[in-house]
């Protein structure tokens, strides 16, 4: 028997007779647990590349990514990125406390009816560079990112984040 069929025997054989250190109890299951999907999204959230400009006022963007789970916005070297995330059945909470870890709080936050938070961070005079917004659908959520690097922000970054993330939540597909 070659090494990789001992070892998922092995394996197998743990997880056959696993069981609690309390005799008569179960073990305790690591299913996920399963939520309605949410609604619809349209592409990058339904908003148009010329709204994510003209949050800003700096004109078009230099690069713009698509991709199967959101967009990406990128201005000139230095200039403000703006990302859009739509998570399928993941939950809000982790992602929430990756805001935290990194040294970005979490604070709760509403959006058009919805439950979320925002997350932030500033420069050393003060100024927000690096905002997002998550917004909670039950099972799903999405999530909105304006950052700034080595530039003077046109605008406030968690401003942008609300209103890009405002006109998600109100172009929702039900």
């Amino acid at each position: 028997m070659s090494v990789l069929a001992t070892a998922g025997l092995v394996g197998l054989g743990a997880v056959a007779c696993g069981g609690s250190d309390d005799a008569g109890q179960p073990a305790a299951s690591t299913t996920p647990s399963v939520t309605e999907p949410g609604p619809l999204f349209g592409e990058c959230g339904s908003v148009s590349d010329d709204e994510v400009a003209a949050a800003f006022g700096l004109g078009t963007f230099a690069t713009i990514t698509r991709n199967s789970v959101g967009c990406e916005w990128e201005s000139f070297v230095g200039g403000p990125s703006v990302s859009f995330s739509w998570y399928r059945g993941s939950p809000i909470g982790r992602e929430r406390a990756g805001s935290d870890l990194i040294g970005r709080p979490a604070a709760d936050v509403e959006i058009g009816g919805r439950t979320g938070f925002v997350g932030s961070s500033q420069n050393d005079v003060g100024q927000t560079v690096l905002c997002e917004i998550g917004v909670d659908f039950g099972g799903d959520f999405i999530h909105w990112s304006v950052s700034y690097s080595n530039f003077t922000p046109a605008a406030d970054a968690c401003e942008v984040a609300r209103n890009l993330a405002t006109a998600s939540v109100e172009r929702v597909q039900k």
